[in-house]
């Protein structure tokens, strides 16, 4: 127990300067960020082209929920070449669920705030990626230099 506890307390005393990890989280994080916001974007404008009247909050929770299931699938595609489909799947389904979800609230916290609702246009898209990037990645750095573990990639 008390070694469980100092291995925790140590994880939080990290070095935040080291730019390989920087590198590496930021590969992750594009990745995660690609994967995410197929699913995200492609539901938004699916329900923008299709003019389908739904509230605003059940399209951002519907559009979260397809961007995590397509960053699943796209992290089991690209991991299914180097270890089989059942392994690739499960590492999938571990990748880190807090960064996912950090990723898809931000990219529709700030759809919604730049245009009052779900909507996209040529404008808002490249700030809800960059948002969607910035909010995990500190979190994916820590995974990645604290615990050893990627969030994605």
């Amino acid at each position: 127990m008390v070694e469980r506890f100092v291995q925790v307390s140590n994880s939080f005393n990290i070095e935040w300067t080291c730019r390989p990890t920087w590198r590496r989280a930021s590969y992750n994080t594009s990745w995660c960020l690609v994967g995410c916001s197929i699913g995200d974007m492609g539901t938004i404008l699916y329900f923008q082209m299709m003019e389908i009247a739904w509230p605003v909050f059940w399209i951002m929770a519907l559009a979260i929920f397809n961007g995590l299931i397509t960053s699943i699938l796209l992290e089991t595609f690209i991991l299914f070449k180097q270890m089989g489909l059942r392994l690739a799947l499960k590492t999938a389904l571990g990748m880190s669920l807090i960064s996912m979800i950090s990723m898809e609230v931000a990219m529709n916290v700030t759809d919604f705030f730049l245009t009052g609702g779900a909507t996209l246009n040529w404008w808002v898209a490249p700030l809800m990626l960059v948002a969607g990037f910035i909010t995990p990645l500190p979190y994916n750095y820590w995974r990645l230099k604290a615990l050893g573990k990627s969030c994605c990639g």
